[in-house]
């Protein structure tokens, strides 16, 4: 299957466990020797109205996505465990 980054940012991503919305994808992490695809990226949500800037980023990796639809991605992850703060990710 192919798709385009422009495509999968119109896409939201959808917990299979609990069926929580946990918002569009903003970018991905991609292995540059192999272009593989790491893991997506979602941002969280905003802090009362998105004056306060928004919370922590759910970085979701590859192996956790189930499905990408027409227009939705359907993730099986617990959204608590992947949590990073803003601006940092896995490769730390």
């Amino acid at each position: 299957m192919v798709i385009k980054m422009s495509e999968l940012r119109c896409k939201e991503v959808i917990c299979v466990g609990d069926g929580r919305r946990l918002g569009y994808v903003c970018n991905a992490e991609i292995e540059v020797p192999e272009g593989c695809v790491r893991s997506l990226i979602v941002p969280g949500p905003c802090r009362f109205f998105g004056l306060f800037g928004r919370k922590d980023d759910y970085i979701i990796p590859w192996c956790a996505i189930k499905r990408i639809g027409p227009d939705i991605i359907l993730v099986d992850v617990r959204p608590e465990e992947c949590c990073f703060p803003r601006g940092k990710g896995l490769w730390l």
